[in-house]
């Protein structure tokens, strides 16, 4: 091959570059919806009363609904000292870690799975800021009249710090339980991209994330409820929106 041909050749495209640089845009993207997390709850601070007043309603209505008792489960597990200490670290260390190893082995082995799910929790988390906005809701924890404590300040980790100086985090975004939604995403996405008949023991995390956030005061049963409701709702309306397989033209045999 001559100079001229070399020079004329068309560039190879650089594939690990690409790769590379579209891992970047991931990870970028995953980073803002964490952040979307933590800022759109600060926005949502600032309603103290309203927040608890909106947390004895829930617990009244919980009580019409006879939905199980949060202050009974909770003082049966703070018996056993080393359970509550469990499902304390459990709030704390899994929450945001699961999901990122779920997103990361999604994007690496079932890339085919990986952008709906990380569309899915991204409006899930959309929706579930708009209703904090709306309906701030003290958690449980705060409602020491009923008997119900802060697992993580009495035997920790404590996770969040006092309401009244806490900066980081609103503590009156209760409902919807995002910890419970994200799980039940992750655990779905999980079960479509996996065989076998195991494959739904992913269900295992939602599942141990909704008796964590109830047992450590954090949520209220209706709170799972909730956002189980918002994700159905959101995922029926993105796949709603999905684009429709293009149609292909059949051939106009014997016209003019």
């Amino acid at each position: 091959m001559s100079l001229l041909q070399e020079n004329d050749a068309p560039a190879v495209p650089n594939k690990s570059g690409q790769r590379l640089r579209r891992a970047l845009y991931e990870v970028l993207l995953v980073v803002v919806l964490f952040l979307a997390y933590k800022v759109g709850r600060l926005a949502a601070d600032g309603h103290v009363g309203e927040a608890l007043t909106n947390a004895q309603n829930v617990w009244n209505l919980e009580r019409f609904l006879h939905l199980p008792d949060e202050y009974t489960f909770q003082h049966t597990v703070i018996a056993h000292e080393w359970l509550i200490k469990i499902a304390n670290c459990y709030y704390a260390y899994v929450h945001f870690p699961a999901t990122a190893a779920a997103l990361i082995w999604l994007y690496l082995r079932r890339p085919e799975h990986y952008v709906p799910t990380r569309r899915l929790l991204a409006w899930l988390t959309a929706a579930a800021l708009v209703v904090h906005l709306l309906f701030p809701l003290a958690p449980p924890r705060m409602l020491t009249a009923v008997g119900m404590v802060d697992t993580g300040h009495l035997f920790g980790p404590a996770v969040y710090g006092s309401p009244s100086t806490d900066t980081l985090t609103n503590q009156y975004a209760a409902m919807p339980s995002l910890h419970v939604g994200w799980a039940l995403a992750v655990a779905i996405a999980l079960i479509s991209a996996t065989k076998g008949r195991y494959r739904w023991l992913w269900l295992a995390h939602p599942t141990i994330t909704l008796l964590v956030v109830v047992v450590t005061g954090n949520h209220y049963w209706l709170d799972a409820i909730v956002v189980t409701a918002l994700l159905g709702l959101v995922a029926a309306l993105l796949s709603h929106r999905a684009p429709a397989a293009l149609a292909i033209p059949r051939p106009r045999v014997g016209e003019s």
